[in-house]
């Protein structure tokens, strides 16, 4: 199954914010959100399109000293994903992680990405 990882990334200019990034053809897509990821259902989240990141960034933890990133990062959780349903702008995915489990849905919108709980 594929992999994931919520990094938590206290940023010297952008703050504190959480990245999520799934394992997906060879790299890790990523996307930033403002506040932690949702854990009820109803509570949704904007995720902002990042870069793509290397896969070995899944185990990444520490000081980024320099760049727009520039700050600390910790894993905030890790585990696998198996997806659900996938079409174009939407994603219906299973989590298997330490805080993250159960179904999620990212849902392309005109200014990012929404990301709850179903």
């Amino acid at each position: 199954m594929p992999r994931f990882v919520v990094h938590e990334h206290h940023a010297k200019r952008a703050g504190l914010h959480y990245d999520l990034r799934l394992e997906l053809g060879g790299v890790l897509k990523s996307w930033a959100m403002r506040k932690e990821p949702p854990m009820e259902k109803g509570v949704k989240r904007l995720l902002i399109p990042q870069p793509d990141h290397q896969l070995d960034y899944l185990n990444f933890e520490g000081e980024i000293t320099e760049g727009y990133g520039k700050g600390s990062v910790r894993i905030w959780d890790k585990g696998c994903y198996e997806p659900i349903e996938v079409e174009e702008g939407k994603l219906k995915l299973k989590f298997e992680g330490n805080r993250l489990k159960g179904r999620y849905v990212l849902v392309k919108s005109r200014i990012g990405w929404l990301f709850f709980k179903i």
